[in-house]
């Protein structure tokens, strides 16, 4: 439990924030009714805080760990370049006010009440026209209930987090679009996720689980929230005009004033210089005009909303114009196992795994309108499904195969057939991966609790589906137990994946073994090259 936050602490937060909404990210989209219908909130959310914690981790890499201010600092300005949709440039904003107060007045306690209120005012000017009943609503209830709480650090964040899942639930009451489609509010949804983890992060636990909606309240039945895009209704602006502006600060109030004119939902968030600007106007034209007036608009993005919600509507009739599939994997052996399968591969650092915006990139040059993602990792699910959310808005088509080991990728490649249906190939490589069960023999970085006991670094742990089922000393013979305890669950054929670090002659002798004790199951080894883990084990 911390007294103050530091620079650490703010970089945990962001990471556990960016997996509390990558977790939460579909059911978010399905809330998303307001401004308009489109289905993406919670991806947005996710993208922006994405772009945070890459930028934190950028400032980490140097030789000095940053200090709280420019942490918090970093943090802002990353979100900043990467927020997307309405809700993620006010949040973007909501971050920036809160390290305005970090930098200048520390991680007391007293300075995060101070950060909570300046968010949340932050939040509020970036608005054209606020609105309550909104994340801005939320964020206010939260910053002004943890300005009376006079405690510690982890008494203040829980005190704004539970504010604000009170505030969440009676959205629905201030807005009436909200009341007709029986949700609560996307991005105040999110901003809970948000101040979820920050609690997580000062306290060093979950603070009260999910968040529960109020029994009327159901996502399941709400009039067209099943997460996808649907087009606004009549009367709202065509098109959303995303772009970042290098501008200052005097130009702002002429490009408000513009912008206003143009159409609604108008955010703009920044400061020195940098802006994020978003609207939602019938003349996409003019709009990015308005910002050459104002400056340098980059990075512009137009999202016509009509054809979004048609091209969703779509996907399922997208006709094949050819198929890949591309691999998630760490190891020079893992990939080549993988190409000569025929799947593209993307080379994964187990120390940073790949971003959103990386896979998308990796599924953009397989140059195939149908792609099938096998993550080999469950950890890059949220990535993944963010990704695969902005593919679809491209024309692609997308399957993200829920494969948790390289050793499940590898079985489910063995039966893909191109020639199929896209659909049935998909089931059939699901399937091929659900069947095959797979274990892991890794070393311990340190003392922890697990299901066999308590290990100590440096100990042997091997894993059954990701749960450690033995603790031993000795390399080999931790192997041998991991693969007995494998074969014991039945089986046609172990694979064996060799990482860097296997000792010499320990191939040999689980292979002895294997076939001793169990001669009518084939087993194979292949080198994988992989770091992380010192060998894979697969049963099928």
């Amino acid at each position: 439990m911390l007294d103050t936050l530091d620079a650490i602490a703010v970089r945990t937060w962001c990471r556990l924030a960016l997996t509390a909404l990558g977790q939460a990210r579909e059911e978010i989209d399905a809330l998303n009714v307001y401004p308009v219908p489109d289905g993406d909130t919670g991806t947005n959310l996710y993208l922006t805080v994405e772009s945070a914690a890459e930028a934190l981790d950028a400032a980490f890499a140097g030789p000095e760990q940053p200090a709280l201010g420019p942490a918090a600092t970093a943090a802002a300005r990353g979100a900043l370049i990467g927020a997307r949709g309405n809700s993620g440039v006010i949040l973007a904003q909501w971050l920036r006010g809160f390290a305005e107060v970090l930098a200048a007045h520390g991680g007391s306690p007293q300075a995060l009440r101070k950060a909570l209120l300046r968010a949340a005012e932050a939040a509020y000017q970036a608005v054209a026209e606020p609105v309550e009943g909104t994340l801005l609503t939320v964020a206010a209830t939260a910053a002004r209930t943890a300005d009376r709480q006079q405690e510690g650090l982890t008494a203040v964040a829980e005190t704004a987090y539970r504010a604000a899942r009170e505030a969440l639930l009676r959205t629905p009451d201030q807005l009436d679009v909200l009341a007709e489609a029986g949700v609560v509010d996307a991005g105040g949804r999110g901003l809970v996720a948000v101040l979820g983890a920050l609690v997580d992060a000062v306290a060093g636990q979950t603070p009260m689980g999910p968040v529960a909606l109020r029994q009327e309240i159901s996502v399941a039945h709400a009039p067209g929230c099943e997460g996808h895009e649907r087009p606004p209704g009549p009367g709202h602006p065509a098109f959303e005009v995303i772009y970042l502006l290098d501008a200052p600060d005097h130009a702002l109030p002429v490009l408000r004033e513009r912008l206003a004119g143009l159409g609604d939902s108008l955010v703009i968030g920044g400061g020195d210089g940098l802006w994020n600007v978003h609207v939602h106007v019938d003349d996409a034209g003019a709009a990015v005009e308005a910002g050459v007036e104002a400056g340098r608009p980059y990075r512009i993005r137009i999202t016509h909303f009509a054809e979004a919600a048609a091209r969703a509507g779509e996907r399922e009739e997208t006709v094949s114009h050819g198929r890949a599939v591309l691999s998630v994997v760490s190891g020079t052996g893992l990939a080549e196992l993988c190409a000569q399968a025929g799947s593209a591969v993307l080379p994964a650092d187990p120390d940073r795994p790949p971003a959103s915006a990386e896979l998308a990139e990796a599924v953009r040059r397989c140059a195939a309108r149908e792609v099938i993602l096998l993550l080999n990792d469950p950890e890059l699910r949220a990535a993944a499904g963010a990704a695969a959310d902005q593919l679809r808005e491209e024309g692609l088509r997308i399957a993200v195969l829920p494969t948790r080991s390289p050793v499940q990728g590898l079985a489910a490649l063995a039966v893909h057939d191109a020639t199929r249906r896209f659909d049935e190939d998909v089931v059939t490589m699901t399937s091929a991966a659900g069947a095959t069960r797979h274990a892991e023999l890794a070393l311990a970085e340190g003392e922890s609790w697990t299901m066999a006991g308590v290990c100590q670094a440096g100990d042997v742990l091997g894993l059954i589906d990701g749960d450690v089922v033995v603790i031993g000393d000795d390399i080999g013979d931790t192997a041998v137990t991991l693969l007995d305890r494998m074969l014991a669950g039945g089986g046609e054929l172990v694979t064996l994946v060799l990482g860097d670090e296997l000792p010499a002659g320990l191939t040999d002798r689980l292979l002895a073994h294997a076939r001793r004790t169990r001669p009518e199951v084939d087993t194979v080894a292949y080198p994988g090259g992989q770091e992380a883990a010192l060998l894979l084990i697969g049963v099928e």
